[in-house]
């Protein structure tokens, strides 16, 4: 349904309407009784019913509010304008709010419990319940994102959905579930997108569905991002030996190269400057011995030898 903006008139305006209605009723009365008129009584009831339904026609909004207003079940328009405002007392009038609002998904509630004698028990609180969803891998993990939203169409919120907070919130548990089965949570390889090493794409991502989602119910996502992502309890344990081997490995690799390269330039140097000819042997020998003191976890003993190579 297309939100239309509805203008009503001056609240204070039709203050005066009622205040008059209210002491025409008064007045009436008055001469009723003294004048000993009961026939003005059918004058008096209407003007007292009219003035009593008078009263229901104020309307108060407030600075990021809007009402959504109805005539006997017809969309009339929603007001928008902020202040003290007069209308049909039979319009209903349902208020949202346009305020920026934030949740954040899998939060968990609490209640408070007592006793028999009114003590509290359990005090009411919150947890965070993180989704646990399969990513592309089909690695068990936990995520959760926190979403900033607003109404846009106080119109479509009201009428096309059936309580559209929690729409939204049901929208954006499924959102994140079908977002973390696209990607890893972890890629080794640096070209492919992963959950936890392209946060900007997956927020950005993670947005764009929200809103596809959220766009009948008349409601704009400002910004969704990760707020919680891990592995999953049982296998917790087991991906983070993976990422520790991984680390060694890349490490080690590191390493290696750059012993390589120390020798390589080591060699070259000696035989630049004459400082000592080597044959195919020394060379395998010094290579190896660089080599060990380069890439070993501990620091070598060094060890003399009084004779030569040979013996």
């Amino acid at each position: 349904m297309e939100d239309r903006e509805l203008r009503l008139g001056s609240g204070w305006t039709g203050l005066v309407w009622v205040l008059a209605l209210l002491a025409a009723v008064v007045g009436l009365t008055a001469l009723a009784v003294r004048w000993r008129e009961p026939q003005l009584v059918w004058l008096i009831a209407p003007l007292a019913v009219v003035g009593v339904v008078s009263v229901f026609g104020f309307i108060v909004n407030g600075p990021n509010q809007a009402r959504v207003v109805q005539l006997f079940g017809r969309y009339v328009g929603t007001v928008r304008e902020t202040g003290f405002f007069y209308g049909n007392p039979f319009y209903w009038r349902t208020r949202v709010s346009l305020r920026v609002r934030t949740f954040e998904t899998g939060m968990g509630k609490t209640e408070e419990r007592k006793d028999a004698n009114g003590n509290v028990v359990v005090p009411a609180s919150t947890h965070r319940e993180p989704v646990k969803v399969n990513d592309k891998d089909g690695t068990p993990i936990e995520i959760a994102a926190v979403v900033l939203w607003r109404v846009v169409s106080p119109a479509e919120a009201v009428f096309a959905v059936d309580a559209y907070e929690e729409f939204v919130r049901l929208q954006a548990d499924a959102a994140l579930r079908n977002l973390a089965s696209r990607y890893s949570y972890d890629a080794p390889d640096t070209d492919a997108h992963s959950l936890r090493g392209h946060i900007e794409e997956v927020a950005g991502q993670l947005r764009a569905d929200l809103q596809e989602r959220m766009r009948p119910a008349g409601v704009e996502v400002r910004e969704a991002r990760i707020s919680y992502l891990a592995y999953a309890r049982e296998v917790a344990a087991a991906m983070l030996q993976r990422q520790q081997a991984g680390a060694i490995v890349a490490a080690r690799a590191q390493i290696v190269a750059g012993a390589v390269g120390i020798v390589e330039h080591a060699l070259e140097m000696l035989a630049e400057r004459h400082v000592v000819e080597l044959d195919a042997e020394r060379r395998v020998a010094m290579v190896s011995n660089l080599l060990v003191v380069l890439c070993g976890h501990t620091v070598p003993q060094p060890v003399l030898n009084a004779g030569t190579l040979y013996n």
